[in-house]
């Protein structure tokens, strides 16, 4: 599923309607879309009120109307601008549910327009859509705030009126809906953190645009199952431990062994044919039986923190750094160290991305790839901008770093952004607040590890990580976990469930 900005929408149904001709269709087809999914939710004694605007969204809303009332819905329509803004094409629509009998709401001064939205059962918000870049009109903010103090329940057409389909923008005044119905695909505000909360629960329906057109246009998409389920590689059965890579991870300190050990634990069960941990030898002494499956080899180290000594780098096919290692002057250069000597993907994590804002020229040498975990704070410093000003256009601060390093960015949050050196985005919708907890970040860098050593692009491979770490999550709340008690290890052990239910088990 694909995910546009604004102008690629415009283009996509621009080239729907003129070059492949569907004209008129295709508002046609999302009216009825979105009244079949409101028809699904709605009781046929319910009063619904849909509200109507001078755009396309408006012309949406006229469908949704007309076809509800053919099905013997109690609906009816409130104009909320005259008939002189509405476009031709909206005026057809609405020509269309006056003759079938449609009635409206007078929007005047009198206030009973503001009754009929604190009435209704359900507003279905078609008032405005994807081209809003500033603040809601005079006039149309009125209506914006009524539906916001009095209706019962809303439900969205597409995108809440007022709210910006684009990142950067946060100077707006828009519908707070209870369920969205999305167009054709989600918008990137559907997945900025000052925005995702506007659309509430959201899906999407298709209306009849070719699939070429969003392949053409859009350079983001959201990984999902069925993303997961085309792209994880298959297990051969002549397959031996060499074959699902050999892997090291560095980190560890006597003060934060912890978080090393369940880096190692992630990157075994999800699926790694060897994997070496590099410690200190008292966290070796203190994890090796809790993970006997890996192997392990020590580092030395000054005072409890590892320093730069040899690193067992030769013959493996990937390389995790930085999980619980902390922030000496000794590790700082461990990870220059790393930097410059691995010969295969280099995962850089917590403490190993601190040490890094201070040697990025380092990236740009690299002849292998790269990949960064950082969460949000941690990308803000990278970066050199305030956390608030990242969040408000994740998608243009991690596009931007990653093409100017060439990295691989994995912004972890509630949807994780993974991005590529060459600018392609993908969204990860999997996960829940259980993973808000510490450890939760050193588990998926386990499993990144060990899913850039399958045989995939580290593309896919980074998107099917972050969706195996957060399906985890999500099926052990559904099997009796809870938001609360949730634990990062508990995450380690949900991984087997997430191959069972998405995989064929014969071949996984």
């Amino acid at each position: 599923m694909f995910i546009v900005t604004a102008k690629e929408m415009y283009d996509i149904d621009h080239c729907t309607m003129q070059k492949i001709g569907f004209g008129k269709l295709l508002m046609e087809n999302a009216g009825r879309e979105v009244a079949r999914k409101i028809s699904q939710r709605a009781r046929v004694t319910d009063k619904l009120l849909v509200v109507v605007g001078p755009g396309n969204n408006g012309g949406d809303g006229f469908v949704v109307a007309r076809t509800l009332l053919n099905e013997q819905f109690d609906v009816k329509v409130l104009q909320a601008v005259p008939d002189e803004k509405l476009s031709e094409q909206v005026q057809f629509y609405k020509n269309l549910y006056h003759a079938c009998g449609g009635e409206y709401v007078a929007f005047d001064g009198d206030g009973a327009w503001k009754k009929a939205i604190a009435e209704a059962d359900i507003v279905v918000d078609a008032l405005l859509g994807i081209g809003i870049k500033g603040a809601v009109r005079k006039g149309l903010d009125a209506v914006v705030t009524c539906i916001n103090e009095r209706a019962k329940k809303v439900l969205a057409v597409d995108i809440p009126s007022g709210l910006p389909a684009d990142e950067g923008l946060t100077d707006f005044t828009a519908v707070k809906a209870d369920e969205t119905i999305i167009i054709a695909a989600p918008k990137i505000s559907t997945f900025l953190p000052h925005t995702a909360g506007y659309y509430g629960k959201w899906e999407v329906v298709s209306i009849g645009h070719p699939a070429k057109l969003f392949a053409k246009s859009a350079t983001r998409f959201i990984a999902d199952s069925n993303y997961f389920q085309r792209t994880m590689p298959k297990r051969n059965l002549d397959a031996h431990k060499g074959s699902h890579g050999k892997g090291l991870v560095i980190g560890g300190s006597d003060h934060m062994p912890g978080s090393f050990a369940m880096t190692l634990r992630a990157a075994l069960r999800a699926g790694a044919g060897l994997i070496t941990a590099a410690s200190t030898e008292k966290v070796i002494d203190g994890i090796a039986n809790l993970t006997p499956e890996a192997m392990y080899q020590t580092i030395a180290s000054n005072d409890g923190w590892l320093t730069t000594g040899d690193l067992p780098l030769d013959g493996k096919d990937a390389v995790a750094i930085g999980i619980g290692m902390g922030r000496h002057a000794d590790t700082a250069k461990l990870l220059q160290k790393a930097v410059n000597a691995s010969a295969c993907p280099l995962i850089i994590d917590g403490d190993g991305l601190y040490h890094l804002q201070n040697n990025l020229h380092l990236l740009k040498q690299r002849k292998h790839p790269t990949i960064l975990t950082p969460h949000m704070g941690e990308m803000a410093r990278l970066l050199q901008v305030d956390i608030s000003e990242l969040a408000i256009k994740p998608f243009h601060y991690a596009k931007v770093f990653a093409e100017k390093y060439n990295v691989y960015i994995v912004l972890k949050g509630r949807f994780t952004i993974i991005t590529a050196p060459d600018g392609r985005q993908a969204v990860n919708t999997t996960g829940n607040q259980g993973l808000a907890k510490g450890g939760s970040g050193d588990v998926l860098t386990g499993i990144v590890l060990s899913m850039v050593m399958q045989p995939q692009s580290i593309f896919q491979a980074l998107c099917n990580a972050c969706f195996v770490h957060g399906m985890s999550a999500d099926l052990q709340i559904a099997s009796g976990h809870t938001y609360y008690d949730l634990l990062a290890t508990d995450v380690i052990e949900g991984i087997a469930g997430v191959y069972r239910h998405f995989l064929d088990p014969k071949n996984s």
